[in-house]
């Protein structure tokens, strides 16, 4: 068994993570050079645009991905080279809900059969009665009625069966729970929903998530702190506040400035940066910054540095050679 000294409060960590695809283009550098940690108790926010790698990252968390290279760690156990029987363990420790509720859930199970399969995999509770006394008492938890339980996912709601997927990953007791894009495929009333009882179920249970997303008002409304993923990397890291009222990285402004704010009079004379061109292809990103094609701020020398995370306030970092200094140029830029 694999171990190494971290700090108690960290229940997971991503060392110098990568991990890497095959395909006829070449390979596709998904996650390329990761480090985070996700301490006991809070929710750290993974957001970025589609085709960031921030979904790979939590697959490769829960070792449902193969790393390329690097380390996963949970409670200080390297599990990186963990063969699949010992990863049967780290299943019931580290649990994932999914963003399609419906293609998450067997359409042929009930929702107590795949309520249940945790508590069958790790044998948790005995069968029969104690079995069902279990599985109705998760219903409670995330607020639906026992009658259910007999049912078939799709025999629900959509907001229903993400309930039934929250259930199911609470039955092992889990040290962390990945949450990947929990609330997208969910209608705006009942997204606000999942929010709260997601909230209301980490304070009561004092739960530790991963809540990956590309919304960025809902990552703000759920996370302690978050991180910012641009093609495979981490931009941005800090507290929600600092994030969105002194963003240092541009890619994290540009993304801020494309929330639509609901005062018309604030709308109209919002500043808005707007980003030319696509992602770069994974298989070939730039040289240099890989955020350099798309921004508005980009000077020579981005082409040839490849900008690490520097601090730019207390647990406030940002992978740009001109942290802070791009973003107001932005913004001033914006405003003529």
């Amino acid at each position: 068994m694999t171990t190494q000294t971290v700090p108690a409060d960290v229940v997971a960590e991503l060392d110098d993570l990568t991990v890497r695809f095959p395909t006829p283009a070449g390979l596709v550098r998904a996650v390329d050079g990761v480090s985070l940690r996700v301490r006991r108790g809070e929710t750290l926010g993974l957001v970025g645009e589609s085709g960031s790698g921030k979904s790979t990252t939590g697959l490769a968390l829960l070792r449902l991905v193969d790393p390329t290279s690097g380390r996963v760690r949970v409670t200080g156990q390297d599990v990186t080279q963990w063969s699949r029987r010992r990863l049967r363990g780290l299943r019931r420790r580290v649990a994932m809900v999914f963003q399609d509720p419906h293609a998450s859930l067997d359409p042929r199970r009930t929702v107590a059969a795949s309520i249940a399969e945790p508590l069958v995999v790790h044998r948790l509770t005995g069968a029969g009665a104690a079995r069902r006394r279990r599985v109705e008492e998760l219903l409670d938890m995330v607020g639906l009625r026992h009658d259910l339980a007999d049912r078939h996912p799709h025999e629900l709601s959509g907001g229903q069966r993400q309930r039934v997927g929250i259930a199911r990953a609470l039955a092992g007791e889990p040290d962390l729970i990945v949450l990947d894009e929990p609330i997208a495929s969910l209608d705006l009333s009942v997204q606000a929903q999942i929010m709260n009882l997601l909230r209301g179920l980490q304070r009561e249970l004092g739960l530790t998530y991963l809540f990956i997303a590309h919304d960025l008002a809902a990552v703000e409304h759920m996370s302690d702190r978050v991180a910012v993923m641009y093609l495979g990397r981490i931009v941005e890291t800090g507290t929600p506040a600092q994030i969105w009222q002194t963003p240092a990285h541009p890619y994290t402004a540009a993304l801020l400035s494309a929330i639509p704010v609901p005062d018309p009079q604030v709308e109209r004379h919002r500043r808005r940066i707007i980003l030319t061109g696509d992602i770069p292809s994974p298989v070939d990103p730039p040289a240099g910054c890989r955020f350099r094609t798309r921004c508005p701020q980009a000077r020579p020398d981005c082409a040839r540095t490849d900008p690490t995370l520097v601090e730019v306030g207390p647990g406030h970092r940002a992978a740009c050679l001109y942290a802070g200094d791009a973003v107001r140029e932005m913004l001033a830029d914006a405003s003529r």
